[in-house]
């Protein structure tokens, strides 16, 4: 634990309260679980700045065309010394235990600040995974995507450049000890590997509480994603985050829900993307009864003619729907 750095900062009224770097004593590699141990422990309202690591390995980098000295020293010691992995692949910060969340309470996760770790980015694919059979595509690839800090955008080709959007795939808390150490592929109740675009820099993301505690987690940097994210990936990066987490009693939630400064966002996770979609739709519609006091009907048809439904994402096993209610059409 000796390369866990907690450190209080005295210096700004705007610094975190910690910093917690990533190393090997202080990712979990793959999961998310009840009896995972904490990196760090905080109180409600504690602002948190994390660093994470990219999905992309050294080795697939390398090939695509980056210089072995353009990777993080922090990526190459997880690498070298993680053994205990699985079952999923994403690389993740912490988890963070807050004092006084318990569960049946809500885990108020307000993203305060995304920054880019380094100038590039990586996608890629295999002819297994992503939303086309394995017979379209005979081999994968790893894409190098050179990102401009300055311009703030990613130089996919020399004639197509596409705007940086960073955000983390992957935010969530452990799950309900009956289901022991879960994949950190599909997103769930916990939230995890979301993959919403729309949870960047000032948003706010409410997740049930499971265990005591929550054991808070982020990992999987985004310098941009499509809606969807079909090829299993978007422009995989390394981000670090500031966060305040606030533990509220007066929130009960049965799955994650989001939100911006512009909308509200209701979630619908499953399988199945038809299910996916009646499950956000009633997480819609129980957002609008419950919170802007619409009967039932109103709010269905409401979600009709004023929300849109996204596909968050549609590789992870479990799909994604997120609705996106205008906090503009209530006067």
């Amino acid at each position: 634990m000796k390369a866990l750095l907690l450190v209080l900062s005295t210096i700004t009224v705007h610094a975190a309260d910690y910093q917690l770097k990533a190393s090997p004593a202080t990712v979990v590699w793959g999961y998310y679980w009840s009896q995972a141990k904490p990196v760090l422990r905080i109180r409600s309202g504690d602002t948190v700045e994390i660093q994470t690591m990219t999905t992309g390995t050294p080795t697939s980098m390398v090939s695509a065309g980056l210089k072995d000295s353009e990777i993080q020293p922090e990526l190459k010691a997880i690498f070298a010394e993680v053994q205990d992995k699985g079952p999923g692949g994403h690389i993740l910060t912490g988890p963070i235990y807050i004092e006084g969340a318990e569960p049946g309470d809500t885990l108020e996760v307000r993203i305060q600040k995304v920054e880019l770790s380094v100038p590039y980015a990586t996608n890629g694919f295999s002819p297994q995974r992503g939303v086309l059979p394995k017979e379209d595509f005979e081999r994968g690839r790893t894409k190098l995507i050179r990102l401009d800090m300055d311009r703030k955008v990613a130089k996919f080709a020399d004639n197509i450049e596409i705007p940086l959007h960073p955000f983390f795939g992957s935010m969530g808390v452990a799950p309900a000890e009956s289901k022991g150490r879960i994949n950190s592929g599909p997103p769930g109740d916990h939230a995890g590997n979301l993959d919403n675009k729309d949870l960047v820099a000032g948003t706010k993301l409410f997740i049930p509480v499971w265990v005591k505690g929550a054991l808070f987690e982020a990992g999987d940097g985004h310098a941009g994603q499509g809606n969807g994210e079909v090829d299993i990936t978007a422009m995989e990066t390394s981000l670090q985050g500031t966060f305040q987490f606030i533990v509220r009693k007066d929130m009960h939630l049965k799955g994650p829900r989001g939100e911006t400064p512009t909308h509200w966002i209701a979630m619908g996770l499953d399988p199945d993307l038809d299910q996916a979609t009646i499950n956000a739709t009633r997480d819609a519609i129980d957002f609008l009864v419950t919170e802007k006091h619409l009967s039932r009907e109103d709010a269905y048809a409401l979600s009709s003619v004023a929300v849109d439904f996204n596909i968050t994402q549609a590789v992870d096993g479990t799909k994604g729907v997120h609705a996106m209610i205008p906090k503009s059409i209530f006067k």
